[in-house]
């Protein structure tokens, strides 16, 4: 066990990693924050910052040298970078984790190999063989750049044939990437999310099941907990869990699913880090994601993930900035809401500045009421 008092090294300085040091700081861990950008949102809560690109290895040793264990925020970290670290200090996610997670063409070879359900996939990596893929997998269908895709980024979807029939311009639309996966388009009942964590014993906690709604490509909102059935919960949670095993994963894992029209369940992603739809976590369960994953990585007992209400969590993006900073008093005059923002600097269209949850005693009632709150903070006048 790393007990609490050690110092916590995390890989990226992201809201996801600020959310980990503010929910470690309450167990009495330190914190250490890796990032290329110096005014990275985590930094400001971080008892120590290094700003250096992931192949300083100068900067990585030093980092290394100054924490018990190191975690992730984001999975889009060279893996030379872990392997390095690895041999410093124990790493969690592991390599093999992160190697298969990042990259689309292995985590949809992973997802085959062990018989996990996903949707049609097909590769390319040219113009010519993007066309011959689109044909096998068929119409409507997503392009996805096999690496560094997150949040709608690098992805493309085709309808019909007449859809970028060139096939040259699509590919460098996509930005010529060195490979990408074609996969089906299903048009399914709904979307959900699980996030599981599990320690290095084998042991397994599972966050409730979460309904995601987007909104061109990025998170909108998540519904928790779901409105599902005992038994389609159960099954979520059970691939989630068989998912982690396989992966050994020791942190947390979130899997993204599509309910396909059968009422089957299908793979869409995966991610080893904290992610956008646990959280809801913060102010409707017992133990948040980021709790379980600070237990996860330092080997303490798991909390209790169970719900004490029902909640909505939506994102505020970049884009509610657009008229100047919004005014917040509408929002947190409805005395169910809790409002988290960032600290981040610019607001940008489709950048991630904050989120707000809304706690209610029934699903229903959260989703409605919270994206009516979130209605009138969009036409609320912005505050000097």
């Amino acid at each position: 066990m790393i007990a609490p008092g050690s110092t916590i090294g995390i890989l990226g300085g992201g809201q996801l990693g600020r959310m980990l040091i503010l929910a470690g700081r309450t167990l009495g861990y330190r914190f250490h924050v890796f990032d290329p950008c110096a005014e990275a949102p985590a930094s400001g809560l971080a008892d120590k910052t290094f700003t250096a690109d992931y192949n300083d290895q100068a900067a990585l040793s030093q980092f290394a040298d100054g924490v018990d264990v190191i975690t992730l925020e984001f999975e889009n970290i060279p893996i030379e970078a872990i392997d390095f670290l690895s041999q410093r200090k124990p790493v969690h996610p592991n390599r093999q984790t992160l190697y298969t997670c990042q990259h689309r063409q292995r985590e949809k070879d992973f997802l085959k190999q062990h018989g996990f359900p996903c949707v049609r996939f097909e590769y390319a990596d040219d113009p010519t063989s993007l066309q011959a893929a689109i044909a096998q997998v068929g119409h409507p269908c997503v392009i996805k750049t096999a690496a560094f895709g997150y949040d709608g980024k690098g992805q493309v979807k085709l309808s019909s044939p007449s859809d970028h029939s060139d096939s040259e311009a699509l590919w460098q639309e996509l930005g010529a990437p060195p490979r990408v996966v074609v996969e089906q388009w299903i048009e399914h009942q709904g979307e959900f999310s699980v996030i599981c964590a599990r320690n290095a014993q084998g042991q397994c906690s599972t966050l409730p099941v979460a309904e995601n709604v987007h909104r061109h490509h990025i998170l909108h909102s998540s519904l928790a907990p779901a409105r599902l059935s005992s038994a389609q919960k159960a099954a979520v949670e059970a691939i989630s869990i068989a998912l982690a095993d396989q992966l050994a994963v020791i942190g947390l894992l979130a899997v993204e699913f599509f309910l396909a029209p059968d009422g089957s369940w299908l793979i869409n992603e995966m991610a080893p880090r904290p992610h956008n739809s646990g959280h809801f976590s913060l102010d409707s369960c017992v133990s948040s994601q980021f709790e379980q994953h600070i237990r996860a990585i330092t080997g303490l007992p798991f909390g209790s993930s169970q719900p004490h209400h029902a909640c909505v969590m939506i994102n505020l993006l970049g884009d509610v900035w657009e008229n100047g900073r919004p005014d917040w008093s509408a929002l947190l005059a409805d005395p169910h809401v809790k409002l988290h923002l960032y600290g981040k600097s610019t607001a940008r269209s489709g950048r991630k500045m904050g989120h707000f949850c809304l706690l209610a005693n029934e699903p229903e009632t959260a989703l409605q009421q919270a994206e009516q709150l979130y209605q009138n903070l969009l036409k609320a006048t912005p505050s000097d």
